[in-house]
């Protein structure tokens, strides 16, 4: 027997309808705080850098990702002038290093004097002890002096007469180097290359920016007064900032994009040498970075994408054949991302 139909009453409402859940896209990370300070980064930087946003947004992605940069490019393009506008820009300890043939390991981590008032050796920290080095021109010291960089880079620590020495955070290693100078010059080593999270072709400015740059110094009858730039942030800030950066959120997906990415470059036939995990991680931790300058919480493969060139230029290496041919890392980079099917 069926039930009967009863019409709701007073004494028999009618159940409640379900709530909907109310479905909400606004990031779950505020990221005000974050992009109101990269933006006044740029303002300031702005104020004497004419142009070469592409490169101060990837300056700003390694520094958020606690990462290294190489700049590399002709003289004459603002390499060195960017590198000190950023560190102005940080109310943190800044040291430049000129590399010359000359100099010694000693010369940039520092050195034990012998202090005769207490009969014993005194360690004397080198100008690698600071928050932000730039070191100009780094393909001009030899490898021994190169490789007294591999150390600090990696782990953030110095060692000296048996005692380890670490580094306060941050710690941002700026390089510059000239790509068509051979006079004087050393090839980096591959293990130094490794240990740059990106490394940045610093290119020549339209005529219209050019043409902005020449009005700027003839109304300023020349020189540049690095005092308009204001520091920004402190070691603090930029310590909160990254931990942001270090919950962003990211789907399984995306991971395997970076992995396959970073593996065809293993078995890529112009290619005799392949990235490390080491590209991965900085793939994944870049990526992270840029997705928080740009306002969201969660990384996409267009953001991998735009990171890649920067991330492998420097760590993979063509065969004889292929740089006969004129080829050059970043064309393989890009076939390599046509070849691999994009998550979604």
């Amino acid at each position: 027997m069926e039930p009967e139909n009863t019409l709701p009453t007073p004494e028999n409402p009618a159940p409640a309808a379900p709530e909907t859940a109310e479905v909400s896209f606004a990031p779950r990370t505020n990221f005000a705080r974050l992009t109101a300070r990269t933006e006044a980064i740029r303002q300031e930087i702005g104020k004497i850098i004419v142009g070469q946003q592409d490169l101060l947004e990837l300056l700003l992605t390694a520094l958020l990702a606690d990462g290294h940069v190489l700049l590399e490019g002709v003289p004459g393009v603002a390499k060195t002038l960017m590198a000190k506008l950023l560190a102005r820009t940080l109310e943190v300890p800044f040291s430049r290093i000129q590399f010359t043939p000359d100099l010694m390991p000693s010369d940039v981590l520092g050195t034990s004097v012998f202090q005769q008032s207490k009969s014993d050796f005194e360690f004397r920290p080198g100008p690698i002890f600071a928050s932000v080095v730039l070191i100009d021109e780094i393909n001009r010291a030899p490898a021994k002096t190169q490789a007294a960089l591999f150390e600090v880079m990696e782990e953030r620590t110095v060692t000296q007469d048996g005692t380890t020495y670490r580094m306060t955070e941050p710690f941002l290693v700026l390089a510059t180097q000239n790509p068509v100078e051979q006079e004087g010059t050393y090839r980096l080593p591959e293990a130094q290359l490794d240990r740059f999270l990106f490394k940045l072709h610093v290119g020549y400015p339209t005529t219209a920016e050019e043409v902005q740059i020449l009005q700027g110094h003839h109304v300023g009858f020349g020189g540049t007064d690095l005092n308009v730039v204001q520091p920004i942030l402190s070691a603090a800030d930029l310590q909160a900032l990254r931990q942001q950066v270090r919950e962003q959120r990211v789907e399984v997906n995306i991971l395997e994009y970076i992995a396959k990415i970073v593996g065809q470059t293993r078995a890529h036939k112009a290619l005799y040498l392949g990235a490390s995990p080491r590209a991965s991680l900085a793939l994944l931790n870049g990526a992270k970075a840029l997705a928080a300058l740009r306002g969201r919480d969660f990384v996409t493969p267009e953001d991998v994408q735009f990171l890649a060139p920067s991330v492998l230029r420097h760590r993979i290496m063509l065969t004889p054949e292929r740089e006969m041919e004129g080829g050059t890392p970043d064309e393989v980079v890009k076939q390599i991302i046509q070849t691999i099917e994009v998550p979604r």
